[in-house]
């Protein structure tokens, strides 16, 4: 994984952005075509120049696929469910279980310093 917060260019290469992944510049350009997102901007010749949100999207890529091991129907699957869970509101009877629990773990947890 990269340290998103080191980047400091406005746009990357897809050489560079390779390199930061030690992959190949194919297999960003087929993630980019499996995961259906468009890069930001190209140069008048077509090159792809990646931001830093591009560069998010294949971090989150990279994780799922090299190092946690889904396959790639697997982390589109996963992708589409982080999506709708950061989209979704939280309802108030989620909130009061939510409340109810860390109250709970609070709890338990002073009971251990005991």
């Amino acid at each position: 994984m990269i340290d998103l917060q080191q980047l400091n260019k406005l746009y990357y290469s897809i050489g560079e952005v390779s390199t930061m992944f030690s992959v190949n510049a194919s297999l960003i350009r087929f993630w980019e075509k499996e995961f259906g997102f468009e890069v930001a901007k190209k140069t008048k010749k077509g090159n792809r120049l990646f931001t830093l949100k591009d560069i998010e999207k294949i971090n989150k890529i990279y994780q799922l696929v090299k190092l946690d091991g889904f396959t790639i129907e697997g982390a589109k699957k996963k992708l589409r469910s982080r999506i709708k869970v950061e989209e979704s509101p939280i309802s108030d009877d989620n909130k009061n279980i939510i409340n109810f629990l860390e109250g709970l773990k609070n709890g338990l947890l002073s009971m251990k310093t005991i």
